[in-house]
């Protein structure tokens, strides 16, 4: 979320990389953030290549602004 909240999209190996993470755990997770409705997923093609991108969505934006707070409090910040 962290990389999603301060870029417009990011794409499938971008995110890998920029994660390290494996292929299987970055569908995991981001299918699970879409269920959620943190995440818009993209899915096109470039020439004849698959292409699936995110981006963050208000809601996600929120919850994930709430999330850094309820973290703060807890560390009495």
């Amino acid at each position: 979320m962290s990389v999603l909240m301060v870029n417009d999209w990011v794409d499938f190996s971008e995110m890998k990389g920029l994660l390290e993470i494996t292929d299987g755990n970055l569908a995991s997770h981001s299918n699970a953030l879409e269920k959620a409705g943190y995440i818009e997923v993209k899915k096109e093609f470039v020439g004849k290549k698959p292409k699936t991108s995110y981006r963050v969505t208000q809601s996600g934006r929120q919850a994930f602004n709430e999330h850094l707070d309820a973290l703060e409090k807890l560390l009495g910040r």
